[in-house]
């Protein structure tokens, strides 16, 4: 079994913010909190330093959300959904699940961004039953709880952001 991760889709538009978000990060952001830890250092007694404590806290933040992107862009899939009846990465599903009208996109989080829609994993009980479902199918998963949840397929449209 391979130790690498698995590739991510994004779109285009997804893939230019993460890689803007991870410049901007790598460079002024980053200089600046290291700016704040040096001044915060100069003030003399670190134990009692709540300036310094807080840019270190925004450092370690700041650097793990680098790791983060630089590992996702490096496996990052660009391209975009087509338009079909069969539900993959990327696209905008509306379902009827357990008699409730849903509509969510399929895929990583970091693709919606700051869009407001509801984002399912390809690994989610609810993402691995309707991945490669069809339009009209009917399909099911077993809910944390042990309950069976039926979900309709209604459209399957491409994601566009």
């Amino acid at each position: 079994m391979s130790n690498a991760p698995a590739a991510n889709w994004l779109t285009q538009a997804s893939f230019d913010r993460l890689t803007a978000e991870l410049e901007e990060l790598s460079g002024p952001r980053r200089d600046e909190v290291v700016a704040r830890i040096a001044q915060a250092r100069e003030e003399g007694d670190l134990k009692e330093n709540g300036g310094y404590h807080a840019a270190k806290e925004e450092q370690g933040k700041i650097e793990a959300r680098i790791r983060q992107l630089t590992v996702l862009l490096r496996t990052a899939e660009v391209g975009h959904a087509e338009a079909t009846d069969t539900v993959a990465s990327g696209n905008v599903v509306t379902a009827s699940v357990a008699g409730n009208e849903m509509r969510f996109l399929l895929g990583s989080r970091e693709i919606a961004g700051d869009s407001g829609i509801d984002v399912y994993s390809e690994s989610s009980p609810l993402g691995k039953a309707v991945l490669g479902a069809k339009v009209g199918s009917t399909v099911s998963y077993t809910a944390p709880n042990g309950r069976a949840i039926e979900v309709r397929i209604e459209q399957v449209e491409p994601y566009e952001g």
